[in-house]
């Protein structure tokens, strides 16, 4: 039986020797978590905190010869030093690992808007798909991005489990409810668990960006995970955020969370576009009695205090849900609902803050205090 992937990766791996030591970096033990999933490699490279600075020959020099390997779609290295080792008594304390380095990416996109919130549970998968439902049919070019590397949602919202194809080493996204979209889910098996340490998740955040062949876009919407942690710092970092979009129940437990979202989006020089409040009332789909089960307004307090626009709110409806399982939005399966149009007012309304930003291009700088 021939080697698999994983080991012909190791072997060539074997090829990329460390300056310091004069071992390959396999003999050396420096290759740790390496995966595979249908092509995409993602490994990290081991090294002391006072070598990180200047390790990025050795990390450019892994990733190409991992990439090389035949069956190979895309492989991304990444350096860490988690492991530290004694520094010498005359070394330096070394900052912290630069993970982000490398031309911005998304070029060639117009915006790119972040749909986010601090805690899970609250709709954000699917606000965000629909307002990315909404910009495309108000006649942009839309792409969708899923960054959620452990808990990705897109294949089951936009209702299609294929695969994408491949053109050398780049990835076609796939095009559905007139956008193009990209998922780690639509690479692995719908019940494969993530169990990447951070770099690792960066890494692949990075591949779901510079390797897939978007093309040009007027808008990307990016589906955050919940909270404020490596994917949020990796797209502050790599592609210059046009603002974000956040995403709250009316409910202070949620709120409290909304606040540190804004927070950190501030903290890394990303404005905050707006606070959508969802799951704002409940509505009977019996008799139409409105209850509100989680309060009311709190998101639309929530902005004022904070300075930050109010975009709208939505209900906490049936439908809503039942259609987003089906991967059918209801922006574009039932145009004429109150809650599509809501939507429709809501991407209508970024349309016109983005356009007020059109032309800063530059990334946000990150200061870490």
């Amino acid at each position: 039986m021939g080697e698999t992937l994983e080991a012909r990766i190791r072997t060539a791996l074997r090829s990329v020797r460390d300056p310091a030591s004069g071992r390959d970096i396999v003999e050396a033990g420096m290759v740790e978590g390496l995966t595979e999933k249908a092509g995409m490699v993602q490994f990290a490279i081991q090294v002391p905190r006072e070598r990180a600075r200047d390790s990025e020959p050795l990390r450019t020099a892994a990733e190409k010869a991992a990439a090389a390997v035949p069956g190979v779609l895309s492989a991304t290295a990444v350096l860490t030093a988690h492991r530290a080792e004694p520094a010498p008594a005359a070394a330096k304390p070394a900052g912290r690992t630069p993970t982000g380095q490398g031309p911005m990416l998304l070029p060639d996109v117009g915006a790119i808007v972040a749909v986010a919130s601090g805690k899970g549970g609250v709709g954000k998968s699917t606000t965000a798909v629909n307002l990315a439902v909404a910009l495309a049919t108000q006649g942009l070019k839309v792409g969708l991005l899923d960054a959620d590397i452990y808990g990705p949602s897109l294949p089951q919202m936009l209702g299609t489990r294929e695969r994408p194809r491949a053109e050398g080493q780049r990835i076609i996204p796939l095009q559905r409810w007139g956008l193009k979209a990209m998922s780690i889910g639509f690479l692995v098996e719908e019940d494969t668990a993530m169990i990447w340490r951070g770099p690792m998740v960066m890494g692949a955040l990075e591949q779901l960006m510079g390797q897939v062949e978007w093309g040009s876009l007027d808008v990307m919407v990016v589906d955050m995970p919940p909270g404020t942690g490596d994917a949020q710092l990796t797209m502050s970092q790599r592609v210059p955020l046009a603002g974000a979009v956040i995403v709250s129940t009316p409910q202070d437990v949620a709120l409290i969370d909304a606040r540190r979202g804004v927070k950190m989006f501030e903290k890394v020089g990303v404005p905050v576009l707006g606070l959508i409040e969802n799951m704002s009332f409940y509505c009977c789909p019996n008799c139409g009695h409105r209850a509100d089960l989680f309060g009311h307004g709190g998101a639309r307090k929530e902005a004022e205090a904070l300075g930050v626009e109010f975009l709208g709110e939505l209900p906490l409806k049936l439908e809503i849900r039942q259609l987003a399982d089906a991967g059918t939005p209801i922006v574009a399966s039932r145009p004429d609902s109150e809650e599509a149009k809501t939507y429709q007012r809501i991407a209508s309304r970024l349309r016109e803050k983005l356009a007020g930003r059109a032309g800063a291009k530059a990334g946000p700088r990150i200061v870490v205090e």
